[in-house]
Formats: structure tokens, sequence, C-alpha cells
């Protein structure tokens, strides 16, 4: 990962949205990175997860960057708060899953000839942007698989991810990075007089 800011950095090894959400804030050398600075950081970043599909006909809603940091500090707690086992605040989780709850319509689909359900996700409010990350923090922190949530056992690393390997047994955020550094580590310690 560079030392730039930018969504670009934001690691998805999360195997679950809210966990890459989460990791938009990451450490690399003992220095915390934050991947959004501003409202169009945040889109680029759910641009590119596919929660927004383009901005060129969209205006960006004020205040996404100051929303996106809030829920994602409250997401960390409420998966530090599941793993541990204690209670948390909820009240910006219930928030954003109140106020940028999408609308479902029954429409006329005149092409198949048939009625479906279409759903509207509100673009103009900061919640509307955020809500699907909502909703998969509470289907994890909800789910009989949130048992497998982990945090990389680098001890410089903060990276969430779930393990949803077979044995469930993945210890690092990603073996590319912090599992090779780690087991470098632990090969030079074993070679050490």
């Amino acid at each position: 990962m560079s030392s730039e800011n930018t969504y670009s950095d934001a690691p998805l090894l999360g195997d679950n949205l809210a966990l890459d959400f989460i990791n938009t804030e990451y450490v690399v050398e003992g220095k915390r990175h934050d991947c959004f600075i501003d409202d169009q950081s945040v889109a680029s970043w759910l641009i590119r997860v596919g929660l927004l599909t383009d901005l060129k006909d969209q205006q960006i809603p004020r205040g996404l960057l100051t929303e996106a940091r809030e829920l994602r500090e409250t997401a960390r707690n409420v998966v530090n708060a599941a793993m541990n086992r204690v209670p948390v605040n909820l009240a910006v989780i219930n928030r954003v899953l109140e106020v940028g709850r999408p609308i479902r319509k029954l429409e006329w689909d005149g092409d198949t000839q048939q009625f479906r359900v279409a759903v509207y996700q509100s673009a103009g409010c900061p919640s509307g942007l955020l809500w699907p990350i909502a909703d998969a923090l509470i289907n994890l922190v909800t789910s009989d698989k949130f048992e497998y949530v982990r945090q990389c056992e680098a001890h410089d690393c903060i990276l969430l991810f779930h393990d949803l390997s077979k044995s469930h047994r993945r210890r690092w955020c990603s073996m590319a990075t912090c599992g090779n550094r780690m087991k470098v580590a632990a090969f030079r310690s074993r070679k050490k007089p």
C-alpha cells in the first residue's frame, strides 16, 4: 500500500462490505492512514465497491465525509463489542438504517409484462449512500458466522476480516503483506543466536 491517503489505498481484504468499510482506516509502519479525506474520496470508494455507479449525473451530498467517518468509527466499535460480547451505543447505525432506508415500489415492467419490485436508494443524503454498509454490518454481527470475524494477528495491523476459509485458520488480513512479514520475522528470530 502506498503512503498516499486515497480511496484506492483501501484494502478490500475483509470478505465483507462492512469490514472493508472499517478497513478504510489502517496502519502502515506505525502510521495511521485514512482513505477518506473528503466527500469525493468517500464517493470514489463507494463507486469502487459497486454501491454508487457514477458521479457525472449525481451531486455528492454534503457531509458525506463526516457521516462516513462517524459510521466507520461506530461500525468498528460494534464489531469490537460483538467480539467481546459487550453492549455499545448503536445510535449512529440505527440513524443511518432509518434515514437511508431504500424505497421499495411495486412497478409494472412493460418489457416483461409483469410486476417487479423496484428499489430506489436515496443518493441525496449521506445516509442513503451509506445505508448498504450499515445493513451489511447488522447482517454480519447477527450472523451465526460472526464468530469467524478476526483482527489480523500482525502486531502492527488493525485490519479486520471474515475468515471464510474451510478450516477457519486464517491469521492475517493478507498472506502477501502481513502474513509474509510475520513469517519472515519469525524465521529471523529463530535464526538469531
